[in-house]
């Protein structure tokens, strides 16, 4: 038996119950299609204000389209079904608009879109979007930094096992592996910043030339008789575009472009590349909790939120579903935004298809990215430490996490060949036996020749053998801030 959607629920069909790691994140708001809607709305009116400070339309109309525009004037779900007979939403977002900015003011109402294109509206509506979604993108990603740097300095040196292949390799820090994280993390945010500072306005019309913009100037623009001539040098014609151009970057607050791109999709590709790291740098650090959070490991916990992680099957689990939901976007990400990299095949001066399949892979990919990087803040801003765990873990092979030590040191006494023969066959014996390789060594004349046992002991401490890892984490994060007390002076 089948249920339909009561008509009033219709519109929820995407609420994020299938996409957990967005669902109720302040990305969602800021790509919405009442974010898209208000971003079309800003990138007409910007346009208008543009035409009218290089005086080719009236200021009087310029404003009374601006106050009449209203993104709640205009029905979203009658836009979104109008879409279906012209293939974008804007054809029937500009007759909507005009006819409110009409029922206002009908002189006003003809300089609605005027001398513009479809694409120019939703291209530039699209990196109005972007830019507030990078916005709090960037601010998550400030959070999770800020978290990172303390986890790194408090535990610069408390050590715990590096694993290479599954398996334990050499003693590490926790600390070490936070900056890692952070450096990843750091990364993300200076594409981020990248990307916001080059979002660029979309001004082309019909097919890229800017002609309709022109033409609408006509003889009475600041600039002259743009385009009369029809000479394609036509000095005032290139004057105007240009300053057209420059006039609508400032409105909307975004880059001028150096040429129409319609057809020329980078803005877009790079959004989808910025996205697809940020996404898989958070990925990285999902997969890291994941692991040390497994109930043999233990080494890490996530926040503890009641109810959070529960299983429908089994009262025992608090699953890790913070990372589980990081892991999710990561492995979404960059195949949306192979999809926005396909887009680029665009044919002539306007694509017919390849334009139309960006636009959800592009939201998709904000909103994913967003709702990971939300996620990620609330994960390192919370997570636990169990440093006894790391402890008791390096000590699970008995020693046999620093054979390597042990190696380095005979092999100036033995020759590097002996020495690590030596090694190789204590380390098996060791395991076979379920025995310590403190154990096996010290039974062993070869090395008790050269070894007093207190030096063997040191040697075979895990928390002795870190390597350079505290410093690399000084190097990664800086000093510790320097706290200055009450009536006394910094150093």
């Amino acid at each position: 038996m089948t249920h339909a959607l009561p008509p009033d629920l219709t519109s929820l069909v995407d609420s994020g119950l299938l996409s957990p790691v967005r669902a109720a994140t302040p990305v969602e708001a800021a790509v919405s299609d009442a974010a898209w809607l208000a971003a079309m709305v800003e990138a007409e009116t910007a346009l208008v204000r543009a035409q009218a400070r290089l005086g080719t339309v009236p200021e009087s109309a310029a404003r009374a389209i601006e106050a009449a525009a209203r993104p709640g004037r205009l029905d979203l779900v009658a836009l979104a079904r109008a879409a279906r007979e012209t293939a974008n939403p804007v054809v029937g977002f500009v007759k909507a608009l005009t006819a409110v900015v009409a029922a206002e003011d009908p002189a006003a109402a003809e300089y609605v879109h005027r001398g513009s294109t479809s694409q120019d509206i939703l291209d530039t509506a699209a990196m109005l979007v972007v830019r507030r979604a990078a916005a709090l993108i960037r601010a998550d990603l400030d959070r999770c930094a800020a978290a990172l740097r303390e986890l790194a300095r408090e535990h610069r040196a408390t050590p715990m096992a590096g694993r290479t292949l599954a398996l334990h390799a050499v003693p590490t820090t926790f600390g070490l592996k936070a900056a890692g994280w952070l450096h990843l993390v750091d990364e993300a945010r200076r594409r981020v910043d990248a990307l916001a500072a080059a979002l660029p306005v979309e001004l082309g019309g019909a097919a890229g030339t800017l002609a309709g913009y022109l033409e609408h100037a006509g003889p009475s623009g600041d600039s002259g008789d743009p385009g009369a001539s029809g000479d394609p040098g036509d000095v005032s014609g290139d004057d105007y575009a240009e300053r057209l151009v420059e006039a609508y970057a400032r409105e909307t607050g975004l880059a001028p472009a150096a040429l129409p791109w319609h057809v020329l999709r980078t803005p877009v590709a790079d959004t989808g590349a910025v996205c697809a790291f940020v996404a898989s740098a958070l990925g990285k650090i999902a997969v890291d909790v994941q692991s040390m959070a497994r109930t043999e490991v233990g080494e890490v916990t996530e926040p503890a939120v009641a109810g959070r992680g529960a299983s429908s099957a089994m009262p025992h689990k608090r699953n890790p579903v913070l990372a589980t939901l990081m892991r999710s976007a990561a492995l979404q990400v960059p195949q949306l935004a192979a999809v926005l990299y396909g887009t680029m095949l665009a044919e002539d001066e306007r694509s017919a298809g390849a334009w139309h399949a960006e636009w959800q892979p592009l939201r998709e990919c904000l909103r994913l990215t967003g709702g990971s990087a939300h996620t990620a803040a609330e994960l390192l801003a919370g997570l636990t430490v169990n440093v006894g765990r790391m402890r008791a873990n390096l000590d699970l092979t008995g020693g046999q996490i620093v054979s390597e030590r042990v190696a380095a040191v005979l092999t100036p006494l033995l020759g590097k060949g002996p020495a690590r023969a030596l090694m190789t066959r204590a380390s098996h014996e060791a395991a076979d036996r379920g025995t310590s390789l403190a154990r096996v060594l010290s039974a062993d004349p070869e090395v008790t020749r050269h070894l007093s046992p207190d030096r063997l002991r040191s040697l075979l401490d895990p928390a002795h053998y870190l390597g350079a890892a505290p410093g690399l984490v000084d190097r990664a994060v800086g000093p510790a801030p320097t706290l200055e007390l009450p009536g006394r002076s910094a150093a």
